[in-house]
């Protein structure tokens, strides 16, 4: 990861706190984006550039709350002329009292070429007649005002989806007050996750696997919800995990920590760490910001 700055707090009563995240077609726009709507952010994606003093004149009037947090989706599928004239914008925002900064999603260009062809997707630019080589190559060239006055420039080359949103998630949970927690599902015959803080082994709940009509469902479809919520000791293990949480969640929050993950585990990652991942951020959710979920073996 390449950053072009030590990073500011966004932590200011009455101000609007605008990202604009922005960056090569395929480099994590799009999981940047769901990361800050997960803390809260009011996410706009692929906005004419053109709009962004409206929405942010709209957000003022029509938002009550005094953290304002709001995220917009910037690419080349903007006019380019627009793309120029971010940063005069950008400037005019600043002068007006918003608090904006600019992220640009980088990526190698042998890595997106490969993402392209194991998606099989194609480039916004592709429309044009060029070779996604060339795309690309006019892409950058399009972007290169946004990327210059870049407040961070992140690199996703060699990054997975879980490592970029926990990246953005742990660059900007200031703005949620708090702990930040992110809950994520795994399968164990794939290995544990690295980056987990805590994690809890739920292989032995009854599993909907061996149920023919379930196994080809997840752990967020209803049909496996009410299988795992007609057992009673699912319902004990949610109990006794949320309560353990809640005793030591706050002495890691008093000793400063802002990112805690916690996972869940399960033989395959689809049915029973699913579902108690989705169950334990709707605990959480009720009664902070700052909660993510990622379910590696979905995603």
């Amino acid at each position: 990861m390449s950053d072009t700055t030590t990073g500011r707090t966004i932590h200011q009563p009455d101000t609007i706190h605008l990202i604009v995240l922005s960056g090569m077609s395929g480099g994590g726009k799009t999981v940047a984006l769901r990361a800050l709507e997960d803390l809260e952010f009011y996410c706009v994606d692929n906005l004419p550039t053109a709009l962004l003093p409206q929405l942010v004149a709209a957000v003022s009037r029509g938002m009550s709350d005094k953290r304002r947090n709001v995220a917009v989706g910037v690419d080349v599928r903007n006019r380019e002329e627009d793309l120029k004239r971010m940063p005069e914008m950008l400037s005019e925002l600043a002068a007006e009292g918003v608090d904006a900064h600019l992220i640009f999603l980088d990526c190698r260009d042998e890595v997106l070429i490969k993402r392209y062809s194991e998606t099989r997707r194609r480039h916004p630019l592709s429309w044009r007649g060029l070779s996604l080589a060339d795309s690309i190559a006019e892409e950058r060239r399009v972007l290169r005002s946004l990327s210059s006055i870049a407040d961070k420039v992140i690199d996703s080359s060699d990054m997975n989806v879980h490592q970029l949103r926990r990246l953005i998630a742990t660059g900007y949970a200031e703005a949620t007050e708090g702990l930040t927690l992110m809950f994520q599902s795994f399968a164990f015959r794939r290995g544990l996750p690295l980056d987990a803080d805590f994690v809890f082994d739920a292989r032995c709940l009854p599993n909907p696997h061996w149920d023919p009509k379930l196994r080809p469902l997840s752990g967020k479809d209803a049909q496996v919800r009410d299988y795992l919520e007609a057992q009673p000791l699912v319902a004990e293990y949610f109990a006794d995990t949320a309560r353990w949480l809640d005793a030591w969640l706050p002495r890691f929050e008093a000793d400063d920590r802002s990112y805690v993950t916690i996972s869940i585990g399960c033989t395959g990652g689809r049915h029973r760490s699913v579902y108690l991942v989705e169950k334990l951020a709707a605990h959480y959710r009720a009664q902070r910001n700052g909660v993510l979920t990622f379910h590696r073996e979905l995603e």
